[in-house]
């Protein structure tokens, strides 16, 4: 049942693929556009430098993508010390598993929709989610 833990992780890794794939099949048929409009590219090489210059649907794609880098490390760290202590159980399994469905969620209506009080609940939500993961390895191990 240990490795069972590890699946939610590698979901996790899986999603961050498919935002990566999504975001560059947005934003490079978009920057072929403003090159052709006489954008230099090479100007926009710095992330500070790109805010505004794509169309939103371009940049909510690669916002999400980064944002799969922040609070998910995280999760990533505290699935693996579960599973290096064995403390796998299925109210773990259910709570890593609500935390990957809440941020595939959270990147369907970033990505999408992107309704600021939609995305700001399911971010919340994955986050209590987290925390309660953390702080329950915590109190198992302290």
């Amino acid at each position: 049942m240990n490795n069972l833990i590890l699946q939610p992780a590698l979901f996790m890794g899986v999603l961050s693929t498919i935002m990566m794939i999504w975001m560059y099949a947005t934003r490079l048929p978009a920057s072929k556009i403003l090159q052709r409009q006489g954008a230099n590219l090479q100007e926009l090489s710095h992330p500070s430098a790109l805010g505004g210059v794509f169309p939103s649907k371009v940049e909510r794609v690669a916002d999400n993508y980064n944002h799969l880098w922040e609070q998910p490390t995280l999760f990533y760290a505290v699935i693996f010390v579960i599973w290096a202590h064995q403390n796998t159980d299925t109210l773990y399994l259910y709570m890593a598993w609500s935390y990957c469905a809440l941020r595939f969620l959270h990147s369907v209506v970033q990505s999408t929709i992107n309704h600021v009080w939609i995305r700001f609940s399911l971010f919340m939500l994955s986050w209590i989610v987290l925390a309660s993961m953390l702080f329950r390895e915590i109190l198992y191990l302290f």
